[in-house]
């Protein structure tokens, strides 16, 4: 077991790095056992280990939990981190929206500590378990070894690493017997009222399948600099769902019947339109082209989270400007910014962001040196398993290095040095 894991942890992450590991720590049989093989790995390997635990403030006990897991995180010399789920909670869907806070408390606390890759104690049993509970209806996703964030844009740049799926929950509960080491159980793994806690019951006595070591095999695509995804018509669920998510910056990827739906028109002959997921799709040909559908503004107008403006770009606009789409200000832009605008389909141009400092002046179109930068194809060639070791995750795309099987079209969004991103920055530049 310690040997599968640390071929495992050697596959997919760094050596001898100042960048630090992120590990979630419940106190959980499964995370503890998975700390106590980290910390082993992370000392033989010039690593630094991150432990975060997340109060979901759901139990009275939950203080009790934190405490514990920060008391373990102690032992084995892991700085500890602890986060909390604040605020009102559904009445409905709580687990799923417990699973989504979660993930954007780790993301968050993950990427303000430099690091990648959080690191997961998953089992080969909650493969089994989700297996069960899309059986019955549930749309949780599989449990795979190496996966990005499933929180966006809280998560862009980090994946979620997996390396016990080949391990029983049992054979963890032994390894820490024999270490004597303590841990927690959730009472709610055992409340029937959720399903993991049912399908955990109806699997007791059955062998956990082996995790699935063959990833599908991702289709190329083109994105260029404005985040415009071309794709060929043909592509599998699984693509199309990432491509839409990915073209528009959305938080999931489209699933279920209108997924199928659009699936069905792309494989019957003839040109297609069509809107799914915030994302406009167009086919020609052969060819499928993906983009932000400007209409969706107007529902639901963009804002800059996190850094990052609309879920597709990356966006650091100077003090006194406010950033909005290109809709309705395209008669406003310079001859430059309408040149380079010129370029892309027409239904792309009013998708792109620009600057405005007040209500009277003239918008710029956002470029490089306000840090723009595209998400769409870092985000979509870690979701087709293209981007598999940190190292990659550490080097983000820039426009001119393209990803394996995932190449690019450039677009020059940069300016001429006395252009109007040169008077931005010199306004900003230190005195």
């Amino acid at each position: 077991m310690i040997e599968a894991a640390f071929a495992r942890l050697d596959a997919r992450l760094e050596t001898d790095v100042e960048r630090p590991v992120a590990i979630a720590l419940s106190g959980g049989g499964d995370s503890l056992a998975l700390l106590d093989l980290a910390t082993n790995w992370a000392k033989a390997r010039g690593r630094r280990l991150l432990a975060l635990n997340v109060d979901h403030g759901l139990s009275p006990q939950s203080g009790d939990w934190t405490d514990f897991a920060a008391e373990a995180a102690g032992r084995f010399g892991a700085p500890f981190r602890a986060l909390s789920w604040t605020g009102d909670k559904p009445l409905t869907g709580l687990p799923a929206a417990a699973r989504a806070a979660r993930h954007r408390l780790l993301a968050k606390a993950a990427r303000q500590a430099g690091a990648h890759v959080i690191l997961l104690g998953h089992t080969a049993d909650d493969i089994a378990e989700a297996d069960w509970m899309r059986a019955r209806g549930s749309t949780l996703g599989r449990v795979a070894e190496w996966a990005p964030s499933p929180v966006w844009p809280e998560g862009r740049s980090l994946a979620l690493l997996r390396p016990l799926l080949g391990v029983s929950r049992a054979a963890l509960r032994d390894h820490l017997t024999a270490r004597g080491l303590p841990w927690i159980d959730d009472p709610a793994n055992d409340d029937p009222r959720f399903a993991r806690a049912r399908a955990r019951q109806s699997l007791v006595g059955t062998a956990a399948p082996p995790p699935k070591t063959t990833p599908p095999v991702p289709a190329e695509m083109t994105v260029d600099a404005f985040g415009v995804i071309r794709a060929p018509r043909r592509l599998d669920l699984r693509d199309l769902a990432l491509a839409v998510v990915c073209a528009a910056g959305g938080e999931r990827p489209p699933r279920g019947p209108a997924l199928a739906a659009l699936s069905g028109r792309l494989a019957a002959p003839g040109d297609v339109v069509a809107v799914l997921g915030g994302a406009r799709i167009e086919a020609t040909g052969d060819a499928l082209t993906l983009y932000r559908e400007a209409g969706e503004f107007a529902r639901r107008p963009p804002g800059l989270i996190d850094g990052v403006w609309d879920g597709r770009f990356e966006l650091n606009p100077p003090n006194g400007f406010s950033v909005a789409p290109a809709a309705g200000v395209l008669s406003r832009l310079s001859d430059a910014d309408r040149a380079r605008l010129a370029t892309l389909p027409a239904g792309v141009r009013p998708t792109m962001p620009v600057l405005i400092r007040n209500e009277s002046g003239a918008p710029i179109l956002a470029g490089e040196q306000m840090g723009l930068r595209t998400l769409v194809a870092d985000r979509l060639a870690l979701a087709q398993g293209r981007l598999s070791q940190e190292s990659a995750l550490a080097r983000p795309s820039d426009g001119e290095t393209p990803h394996e099987g995932l190449s690019w079209r450039g677009l020059d969004t940069r300016r001429a040095p006395d252009g109007p991103d040169r008077e931005i920055e010199r306004r900003n530049e230190p005195a």
